[in-house]
């Protein structure tokens, strides 16, 4: 009897383990079958409250996935607290975090629609940058067709002030950053599944494209945009039908700005800033003030939105030890007794030789290492900051291992903050007259650099010469008092 019982539980055990299986395998299937349904196709749980959108785009693949997602959270930010009058949507990759998805719709409010990415068929062309690769997915754009308007973003725009009017433009505008090319890191479209089933098979069929990217294929498919006239919005509201260029005060680019130090963009209203070229010099890297000088207006922009709380914890980390390398350098300072040696062995001269590189060679880590390891999109004062006190505690580890001179050592600490006041210095009359002063600062620093230089390596060779580091081999150490040199 007790047998039958445990049979039959064992019976009933395995068939809940079967039942959980089938179910686990028509989740998979069903959710397989999904995935196929929205091939081309946007997905949100999110149902849009506007009429209108402002949107942006997110994927993974490239090493500053997560500089780009903290570029996109602070813009949308920037657009809720100016008050736009519209969604903000983020066009998402299906490989894009969960955490982050939810911290955009959660905490900053934006509408993700998730999305397949589009395959670019322009990968082998010979100019083209990998970067780019799935930039074609701002043709998802189009296929938001819950909204009369959309204005396209990338996430390397600055508001300054609320762009609503755009929403007035017609079926498609964007501006002219460049004397003959638009620019397609913000433009104004009216959706349309005619048109975005036109631009896939567009794409599929290899329209020129001079790039590769999002930028060269909407300029070829866009190509009289040149020849329409300029965006004005009308004053009763209503909508533009057509195309139009927008004044330049929609995508001002920050080299203008360089120039002049300030805004001179006669046409249109100064309202959005964008930071094309080098992915290095976005504004939200630590180093992008004083370097930049629109980097801080970024960061400021940041502080007052977004904030930094996720780069904190590693700034405390690194702050604490770099304190307790300082400390531990000052309280446990080395004490060799001086040894006398022969000076014809060859053995000694090629140690000294290396003892020299290697020591120099811990100097410079000590000014590079700690650039690679402050958070990179951390507030640009605090990034400095936590620069230099790396780049001292690691000084001091080089000036108290060899014996060296605090100062010629720090020549290039005090250096680099000298570089950095005349860079931040806010009185030039423009950019010119400021490269000027840091070409000339640079050129005044040189000879401080060389002699410093010179000081820490007649240094090495005075405390080598002293045999204050290694004993000879097999030689025990003199009695206390003998610091005779022969």
């Amino acid at each position: 009897m007790g047998w039958r019982e445990k049979q039959k539980s064992g019976s009933s055990g395995s068939g809940v383990v079967l039942k959980v299986l089938l179910l686990f395998l028509a989740f998979v299937e069903t959710t397989a079958g999904a995935a196929a349904e929205y091939n081309n196709e946007i997905v949100s749980l999110r149902q849009p409250r506007h009429k209108n959108a402002y949107a942006t785009m997110m994927y993974m693949g490239t090493p500053r996935d997560y500089e780009f997602y903290v570029a996109t959270r602070v813009m949308i930010r920037s657009l809720v607290k100016l008050g736009v009058d519209a969604d903000i949507v983020v066009i998402a990759s299906l490989d894009v975090p969960l955490r982050w998805v939810r911290a955009l719709e959660e905490e900053d409010g934006a509408r993700v629609v998730r999305v397949e990415n589009l395959k670019n068929p322009y990968k082998d062309q010979r100019n083209f940058n990998k970067r780019f690769k799935l930039t074609l997915n701002k043709l998802y754009a189009w296929n938001l067709l819950d909204y009369d308007r959309v204005v396209m973003l990338d996430a390397d725009n600055l508001f300054l002030q609320k762009t609503d009017e755009l929403f007035q433009c017609g079926q498609f505008c964007a501006v002219f950053i460049n004397p003959c090319i638009f620019h397609t890191g913000l433009f104004v479209l009216q959706p349309s599944k005619a048109v975005f089933n036109n631009l896939l098979h567009e794409v599929e069929t290899g329209r020129e494209n001079s790039d590769g990217a999002d930028q060269g294929f909407l300029v070829s498919y866009f190509p009289d945009l040149l020849d329409e006239p300029m965006f004005h919005p009308p004053a009763n509201g209503s909508k533009l039908d057509g195309s139009y260029r927008l004044p330049l005060g929609y995508q001002m680019d920050a080299s203008y700005y360089y120039l002049k130090l300030r805004w001179s963009v006669p046409c249109g209203p100064n309202s959005v800033i964008t930071f094309p070229g080098a992915p290095w010099l976005k504004p939200w890297y630590w180093w992008a003030w004083p370097v930049l000088p629109l980097g801080f207006t970024w960061h400021e922009n940041r502080r007052q939105t977004l904030g930094y709380g996720d780069e904190t914890t590693m700034v405390l980390i690194q702050s604490v030890l770099y304190l307790g390398i300082i400390a531990v350098t000052q309280l446990a300072r080395p004490s060799i007794p001086k040894l006398c040696y022969r000076r014809g062995d060859k053995n000694v001269s090629l140690i000294q030789t290396g003892l020299k590189l290697i020591a120099i060679w811990c100097i410079l880590a000590a000014y590079i290492i700690p650039f690679f390891l402050v958070p990179r999109t951390l507030h640009t004062v605090l990034g400095w900051s936590l620069y230099l006190l790396g780049s001292f505690a690691l000084s001091s580890v080089a000036v108290n291992s060899f014996l060296l001179p605090m100062l010629p050592v720090m020549v290039p600490w005090l250096l680099i903050v000298g570089t950095l006041l005349v860079m931040a210095c806010p009185w030039y009359s423009d950019g010119v007259v400021r490269a000027l002063s840091v070409f000339g600062y640079a050129f005044c620093s040189a000879p401080v650099l060389w002699v410093s230089f010179s000081r820490i390596v007649s240094s090495l060779q005075v405390s080598l010469e002293r045999e204050t580091f290694f004993p000879r081999l097999g030689e025990s150490p003199p009695p206390p008092g003998f610091n005779k040199l022969y």
